[in-house]
């Protein structure tokens, strides 16, 4: 039987486990205007929440769908060897506005927003590894895809690798910048299966970089930081205006002279 007295203050109901895959060239980085490809969402519910307290979570229901790129539809090959995802999956797949309609109706079905206003029914954040997905990607798509993100799209994340940081060193969890490493430390980059390993867990199931398997494993990650009593809060602030060099005045204008293609 579960020890009660493990609970700690829990700050959301739910928790939205996003790790979307997008389109990439090698070498190209984050300020490329990557487009997502893949959308996957594992969510989280509380077994044991009593008075706001708890520390047992597992994975209620999963989203997943391809996406289908508009700007540069065509894969690159270290796209399709980094994630796996093949050129007739995003073909045959929707665009993004289509997929977060879809992705709406899923939240409806689970109770998380109002069918009519689209506002929270409840406490929910999203939970990403490192804050690239939501911060970047998700708001890159938005522009080429001339949409505003959608509320319930909104709001602050919880970072896992930071909370995964700030469990190693004792930290509280919440709002701070990462621990400056000490003079001549070099942190490595603690990637999912870095995280995996920290905590003492199982290697990583699946294929690393597709969308679903590293969701699922950050999932992984999340159930066990509650376990160990972390008190979970956001830690990482989204800003949907964020802009690119090569972003137009116009949603959706891709000014190509501003992009330098990678040799």
């Amino acid at each position: 039987m579960h020890d009660a007295s493990k609970r700690v203050k829990q700050h959301f109901e739910v928790l939205l486990v996003l790790d979307v895959e997008a389109t990439c060239l090698e070498n190209a980085g984050f300020h490329w205007p990557n487009e997502v490809v893949e959308w996957p969402v594992c969510l989280m519910r509380w077994k044991d929440m009593a008075n706001g307290r708890a520390s047992i979570m597992q994975v209620a229901d999963e989203f997943r769908s391809f996406v289908k790129p508009t700007w540069a539809p065509i894969l690159s090959p270290f796209c399709t060897s980094l994630t796996g995802i093949t050129q007739p999956q995003v073909d045959n797949a929707p665009t993004f506005p289509t997929v977060l309609q879809m992705f709406e109706k899923f939240l409806i079905k689970n109770g998380l927003i109002d069918a009519v206003t689209g506002e929270r029914l409840v406490h929910f954040c999203w939970c990403t590894d490192g804050p690239f997905d939501v911060q970047n990607f998700v708001v890159k798509q938005c522009f080429i895809s001339k949409i505003a993100m959608p509320q319930w799209l909104r709001g602050d994340v919880i970072d896992v690798r930071k909370e995964v940081i700030f469990w190693s060193e004792g930290q509280p969890s919440g709002y701070r910048k990462t621990p400056r490493p000490k003079t001549g430390e070099r942190r490595p980059s603690l990637g999912i299966a870095l995280q995996l390993q920290a905590l003492g867990l199982s290697d990583f199931e699946g294929r690393q970089h597709s969308g679903i398997d590293d969701t699922r494993n950050i999932a992984r990650i999340l159930a066990e930081l509650a376990r160990r009593g972390v008190s979970l809060q956001a830690n990482c602030v989204i800003d949907p205006r964020r802009r690119w060099h090569w972003m137009g005045k116009r949603a959706g204008e891709i000014i190509e002279d501003r992009l330098a293609y990678p040799e």
